[in-house]
């Protein structure tokens, strides 16, 4: 069983030398965005939009472009030292015992998000119960458990790559095709409305709905602390090798994080049409009809799948279904076997196992796939209302959001090697991405309390 997380000198490997070649050697950022195109889009954003209709497109718009820099910033530590994300953010100057503060707040949001987990896993298991009638949907909750412990316990990386790439391009395309035929229907859909949406103007209503979106659309809380893992797992770091101030190390390391530069962007491009095709069906479609997706255990689906048949045709729906399905499940596994490795990485940093003691680090990353998936289970059955579920975990990550980017700071200065750190506009990029996100969880903690 070969470690990723070991850097040595068989594995040094120079970067491709061309875009085309860069873009055969992407993949983190489509499990990434297999993670991403799920609760967040399908349930939150859809249900933002057909709450407070355009109001909010900016604030989708400023989700999915700002946060991208603290992420390539993540990525780029990991490839300079060889670290995981959790590792370095364990850094950070603060309150600690044997984890710092950020480690323990990580953890904590992860446990809190657990409830989208639990909301993907009723949204299936009520698509399925739509399907098949005579399987209720504690049953259908029940087999999506055991198929999904069955194919992420032991699943290498290239498992894990090959399903979310083949989940992220198939309900992308249908969803954008939705929204662009939306475009040319005057009942549901204006420009000067859509224009409207890019006021900056916090929607009167809607507003925990709104910073949840904030937190889940784009890359979240979560995902940022999941990729550098995924660059590990890819080989970025130890196609670099370790870091010994060499110039050919510099080169090395400078050509992978242009290949994560690449991979970045193309997780970026889909992601966020997706998001804005999401949010335009919420608000042209739904929020048009009066039509809002309910807490009530059988009312999402039907309410959400409208967005299809009112662009589509009635016919769309049986489409809406599928697509919803795959939506929904291929996010339980993506983000599932994601923070499986970070929860191990937890574990290492406690102190429980060595480094390179990968067979205790897979049995930690197994147990904890176990755990995360039996909670949310039990967690739907108790409060069986998957929009509460998505808002509660959105608004968990958006909290944490401030704290990722203080330590990204931290990262950034003192322990990316200088021969490495990009150019100012992207240093003064991190800091303005970071004030921004703090000062909209300001103004929300504040209207809140």
């Amino acid at each position: 069983m070969k470690d990723p997380y070991q850097l040595l000198p068989e594995d040094i490997e120079q970067p491709p030398a061309t875009f085309s070649g860069a873009l055969k050697r992407i993949g983190p950022g489509m499990i990434l965005a297999a993670s991403i195109v799920g609760s967040g889009e399908l349930i939150a954003t859809t249900n933002l939009g057909a709450q407070i209709g355009y109001v909010g497109l900016w604030i989708v718009l400023l989700s999915c472009f700002i946060k991208p820099v603290i992420q390539a910033e993540l990525g780029r530590f990991t490839i300079a030292s060889g670290e995981t994300g959790l590792a370095g953010l364990n850094r950070v100057p603060g309150p600690r015992f044997k984890l710092n503060w950020v480690v323990v707040a990580w953890f904590i949001m992860t446990m809190i998000t657990l409830m989208q987990l639990g909301a993907m896993f009723g949204g299936v298991a009520q698509v399925l119960n739509l399907l098949v009638p005579a399987i209720s949907v504690p049953i259908w909750v029940l087999l999506l458990l055991g198929l999904t412990l069955a194919l992420l316990l032991g699943g290498g990386y290239e498992r894990i790559e090959g399903i979310a790439v083949i989940k992220v391009a198939l309900f992308t395309l249908l969803t954008l095709l939705s929204a662009l035929l939306l475009t040319q229907m005057p009942q549901y859909f204006s420009w000067s409305a859509a224009a409207e949406g890019l006021k900056f103007k916090m929607p009167e209503e809607g507003l925990s709905q709104a910073v949840a979106v904030f937190g889940i659309v784009g890359v979240g809380a979560s995902e940022l602390l999941m990729y550098p893992y995924w660059c590990v797992e890819k080989g970025y770091a130890r196609f670099a090798g370790r870091y010994d101030g060499s110039y050919d190390w510099v080169a090395r390391a400078r050509g992978w994080v242009k290949v994560m530069h690449v991979d970045i962007l193309a997780s970026m491009l889909i992601y966020t049409v997706a998001t804005i095709a999401f949010f335009l069906l919420g608000a042209g479609v739904l929020h048009g009809m009066g039509l809002v997706p309910g807490n009530k255990e059988t009312e999402m689906i039907s309410v959400l799948s409208n967005i299809y048949t009112q662009t589509f045709g009635g016919w769309a729906k049986w489409l809406f279904y599928a697509g919803a399905i795959i939506t929904l499940y291929g996010t339980i596994f993506a983000a599932t076997a994601a923070n499986s490795r970070v929860f191990a990485d937890m574990m290492r940093l406690t102190g429980l196992f060595r480094g390179d003691d990968y067979a205790t680090r897979v049995k930690f990353r197994n147990g904890y796939v176990i755990g995360s998936l039996i909670i949310p289970v039990l967690l739907f059955f108790y409060f069986k209302t998957p929009v509460k579920m998505v808002i509660a975990g959105g608004i968990a990550q958006s909290l944490m959001l401030p704290i990722i980017g203080i330590g990204t700071l931290v990262l950034h200065h003192r322990y990316v090697p200088k021969e490495l750190r990009p150019s100012k506009i992207v240093t003064i990029a991190l800091w303005l991405t970071t004030i921004i996100i703090s000062c909209l969880m300001a103004y929300w903690v504040k209207t809140r309390f």
